[in-house]
Parts: structure tokens; sequence; C-alpha cells
């Protein structure tokens, strides 16, 4: 029991004890009643001044002057509530140093609870967002940003890939957003101004696509004249032939890296068709193994397709025609003599995979991040020697994103490698 507690009773007894004795002495109740009376009125007016210091504090930081058990509980409370104090100072100090670096970052900065709702930011998130601290504290972010990608964003919770939207303050202005998740669910966002990138981005696209479409018409002419060389000279002279051969052939190449780069730029700068329509992937497989059925057999190959007659996907059947011409494509030229190409569909509970798998020599780890960039080419000589563009992963990436569906891919050196479209449930019709 607690020391101050047993003096207490201590004391009590002995008062009793004199109360009850003399109580005694003078047969009657009288003193007891009495002393009982003084305490209670002693103990009251502990309460009293306990409450008054209580209201007063800090202002009057001196706790009342008493003794006993009352002078140990007015100690203790004072000095719990000077650690109190202290803490409290303490974490004001941090909370204002907090602000004040929060402040100083050039990059926005928002904190949302775990209902979304805004609790604090910084001024460069308040210039970006239009946020105002008397009203907006407290509210939805999707009701200040009002973007149905920025709600879809954070009811998905997968924030491994940050979003960019236009700023609400002026459509000119392009944000990324960053969020991670903190403490008990809040969100952290860090806001980021990529108005320069996007615009250099799609100074690139541009760019790309109006040289690849001036391309076309003088490399048409080129073609053509071309082909009235050839035929024109005499056959005897097969240096002037040879020469004319190797000319049409690197014409033709790039005819088809304009034909991939205007491909790739429309995929990057349409919408995606808001009326998808079922495509029957069966025959649309057997079809492009059909067109590489020359080339298959020349190089001694065996292409096997296990696709449920009655698969359909949903979405454009010319952008899927591409994705998985490219695919096929890629296996057959890459294999080797001899090799096995196998396409299969695999259903799970998420939706479907239709898996590209050869038994080509592979493709070394390192390179697998990279493969679905623009022009990367794991071995330049190789694919120069097939005639490949170095854009046809770039577009099935493309594709299947705007499917709403992605690309894995995985490859041992030796033991060839996979190629697998993932597609989610509604996108699926069997």
């Amino acid at each position: 029991m607690n020391f101050t507690i047993v003096k207490e009773l201590r004391r009590l007894a002995w008062v009793l004890l004199l109360a009850g004795l003399a109580a005694w002495l003078l047969r009657s109740l009288w003193p007891l009643l009495v002393v009982l009376a003084g305490y209670t009125v002693f103990n009251l007016l502990q309460l009293v001044r306990l409450n008054r210091w209580l209201l007063q504090y800090p202002a009057d930081w001196e706790p009342p002057e008493s003794k006993g058990a009352w002078g140990d509980l007015f100690n203790n409370l004072y000095r719990l509530l000077r650690k109190e104090n202290l803490a409290r100072d303490e974490l004001g100090q941090l909370i204002r140093r907090t602000e004040s670096s929060m402040s100083a970052l050039r990059d926005g900065v928002v904190v949302l609870d775990r209902r979304q709702q805004l609790e604090t930011w910084n001024q460069a998130a308040a210039q970006a967002l239009g946020l105002r601290v008397a009203s907006d504290r407290g509210q939805a972010l999707t009701n200040l940003v009002r973007h149905p990608a920025l709600g879809e964003y954070l009811q998905a919770d997968d924030f491994s890939q940050p979003l960019c939207l236009p700023a609400p303050t002026g459509k000119e202005r392009m944000l990324e957003y960053s969020i991670t998740r903190f403490g008990a669910g809040e969100y952290l966002i860090l806001l980021r101004d990529v108005t320069r990138l996007h615009r250099l981005e799609q100074m690139r696209k541009d760019f790309v696509a109006n040289v690849s479409h001036e391309l076309k018409t003088p490399l048409t002419v080129f073609k053509g004249y071309l082909e009235t060389l050839h035929d024109s000279i005499p056959a005897g002279q097969t240096a002037v032939h040879r020469a004319l051969a190797h000319m049409t052939a690197q014409s033709e190449r790039m005819e088809w890296l304009i034909r991939d780069l205007l491909l790739l730029s429309r995929l990057e700068n349409t919408e995606t068709g808001n009326d998808p329509q079922p495509v029957a992937v069966a025959g649309l497989l057997q079809g492009l193994a059909g067109t590489l059925e020359l080339l298959v057999q020349g190089k001694q190959q065996h292409i096997e397709l296990d696709i449920p007659p009655d698969l359909r996907l949903l979405g454009d059947e010319g952008e899927l025609a591409s994705a998985f011409g490219n695919l096929l494509a890629n296996a057959v030229h890459y294999s080797g003599q001899g090799a096995r190409i196998e396409v299969q569909w695999q259903a799970d509970g998420e939706g479907g995979r239709l898996v590209f798998a050869d038994s080509g020599p592979g493709i070394a780890a390192h390179h697998l991040p990279r493969l679905t960039e623009r022009f990367y080419r794991p071995d330049a000589s190789r694919v120069t020697a097939t005639g490949g563009t170095g854009l046809g992963l770039a577009i099935v990436k493309h594709v299947l994103l705007r499917h709403n569906a992605q690309l894995d891919i995985s490859s041992t050196p030796g033991q060839g490698s996979r190629f697998v479209c993932c597609f989610e449930a509604q996108q699926i019709q069997a």
C-alpha cells in the first residue's frame, strides 16, 4: 500500500481514537461527531483549493501548501503537470520545426488522415492545389481536386507508380502525385511540378510523329525509283543489281521502322476506344501464325497454339493483332533453328494470361527491365541480322496498357523466354 495512504490512515486512526476516548469520558457522541465533521470540512476545503489551482494553472503554477496526503497529492500533481507542459512545449517546437521545414520545400507536401481528409500542407501545395487554411482543412482531397483519376487512384490503394494530372489551378500545369501510407492509415502526398517534363515529352511525341509522317512520301518515291532501276538495268550488271537489292532491303527496313513509329505515336497520343469489341483470340493467333509459316518452315521450328476456341478479349482487334504479332514474330526470329514455340491461355481467379514461350537462347537477367524501351537491343548484331526495328516490345507494352493489361517477361539463358500478357477479368469473355 502507498506510504502516503498508510500515514493518512494512521493519522485518521489516531484522531478517531482520541475522539472516541473523549466521547467515552464525556459519555456523549458529540466529540466524535465534531471530529468527523471537522475532518470532512478540511477535505472539502482541500478539494476547493485543488480545483481553484487547476483552473488557474499554469498562470498560478505554485501548488497550494498542505500537509499529509493532500500535500503529497499537490506536489505529485505539480510534478506531473510540469512534466506534461515540458513535453507539450517540446512537441510544439517539433511541430513548428516540421512546418517550417515543409514550408521551405519547393515540392508540395500534403498530409491526409485515414478518411482522406486534409490535415496539413505546405505553401507549395497550397499554391499548386489552390488550398485555403481556413475553409479547406478537414475537406476530402477529391472534393478540391475534382478529377476522376485521382479518386480511382486513392480507391485502388496501389501507389507503386505516381499519378500525373493537370493542376486544378491551371490546366497548363501538370502535377505528379506520389503517395505513401504511414502511421495509422494516413497519407503523405508529395506534389511535383512536371510541366516542363510533360511538355518535353509531348514535343518528343510530336516530333517523332511528324518526322515519321514526313518521311513516308520521300521513301515511297525512293523505293519507286529503285524498282524502276532494278527493272531497267541489264541482268549482266551483277554488281549494280547487288547494290540495288541491298538498297531495296534497307529501304524496306526503314519503311517498317516508320510504320512502327507511326503506330507507337498513335498509341501514345490517342485515347482508348470507349466501345471495345470482342476479339476471337484463337482465330487471330492462327492467322498470325499463318503469316510466319514460310519462315517457320525454313528454320524447322514448330508453333503450338493452345487457345480455347470460345475465348474472347474485349478490345481493339487491330491493336491486339499488332501486339500478339510482335510477340510471335520475336519468338520465331530469335529462337533459332528447330525451336519450339508455345502460345497458351491460362485462366486464374483474377483474369487470364496469354503466354508466349520459346526454347530459344534466352536473355540475360540484366536486360529484362529495359526490353520494352524504344530501340533497346540486348544483342544489336542479332536484331540487325533479323531486320528488327527495336520498337516491337514498346508497341506491345502500350497496346496492353490501353487494354488494362500488363506484360511480364522472364527468361533464363540457354532455356528460353516467356512473355506473358496478363489480362483482368473484365477484359475476358469465354
